[in-house]
């Protein structure tokens, strides 16, 4: 067999070569997917959330958490959602269409006075690090009502001790401090009670309508002590388990809540107006 006359090897392994460079794209491969797998889901989703808001995604209605938590389910469709009317996306304009564009240009006016209104509750639980955990205890939904404030119940970490009218404390220290920014706005609040269905028979003349009115109740005192004067107030009730946050399944932890409702209100007719 004839031998090579340039000496034997080049000695230029390029397999090696190759091999090599497919190493390093493999490492760095999985270099991104632990970088990726570690994100801070939390922040991100608030991120999302605000950037929601700021475009203006549903001008009607609106359903976002303080922070959204994988434990906490979301509804298969919002409540209370308003039936658009085909007139006003008609291409053929009516003789009341400018009437209409008025009350339109009115009621997306006061969409965005409460998408104002829910950045501001944000910022004020985000600027307090030390209750983030037990803030993720707290939804934001906008409805014909209002913009509702729920402070839910959620699997293993309840606002409220089993069965009694006083919350814990770190739920106490939420209310207070949602209370300035609840103060600064011109809404009326509502507070309502909710309890979950439950197959426990309640305790002799104390049962969930009493106990979902009096948490009603705690939740307006904590405020009122915060400032908030009682003409702000415009209503305290409790629905017991009549109106679950999620219908289909009445029993379940996040239906126990207290809803604090900012109230959409027509304003008020001047006593001189004339017809």
């Amino acid at each position: 067999m004839a031998r090579r006359k340039d000496g034997g090897h080049s000695g230029g392994h390029g397999w090696f070569v190759t091999f090599a460079d497919l190493m390093g794209l493999l490492v760095a491969f999985f270099v991104m997917l632990v970088a990726f797998s570690t994100q801070d889901s939390a922040k991100l989703q608030v991120v999302a959330g605000s950037m929601r808001d700021a475009f203006g995604v549903q001008d009607r209605v609106r359903y976002s958490g303080i922070i959204e938590v994988l434990g906490l389910p979301t509804r298969p469709k919002l409540k209370n959602a308003a039936h658009i009317d085909p007139s006003e996306a008609s291409a053929t304009p009516s003789p009341d269409e400018h009437d209409r564009q008025r009350s339109y240009g009115a009621r997306f006016k006061e969409d965005r006075k409460f998408a104002l209104a829910s950045a501001s509750l944000r910022q004020a639980l985000q600027d307090m690090p030390e209750i983030t955990e037990v803030s993720k205890h707290i939804m934001i939904e906008e409805t014909k009502q209002g913009l509702n404030i729920e402070i839910v119940d959620q699997d293993g970490r309840s606002m409220f001790p089993d069965g009694m009218k006083q919350p814990y404390e770190r739920t106490r220290r939420i209310i207070q401090k949602l209370a300035p920014a609840l103060k600064a706005m011109p809404y009326r609040l509502s507070i309502v009670g909710h309890t979950s269905a439950s197959p426990i028979p309640p305790k002799p003349g104390y049962g969930p309508w009493e106990l979902s009115a009096d948490r009603a109740n705690a939740v307006r005192e904590i405020l009122a002590g915060e400032g908030i004067p009682s003409g702000n107030i415009f209503m305290v009730a409790g629905k017991a388990d009549t109106d679950p946050l999620f219908p289909d399944n009445p029993s379940m932890t996040p239906n126990r809540r207290v809803t604090i409702t900012l109230m959409r209100e027509q304003p008020p007719i001047p006593p001189d107006l004339t017809p």
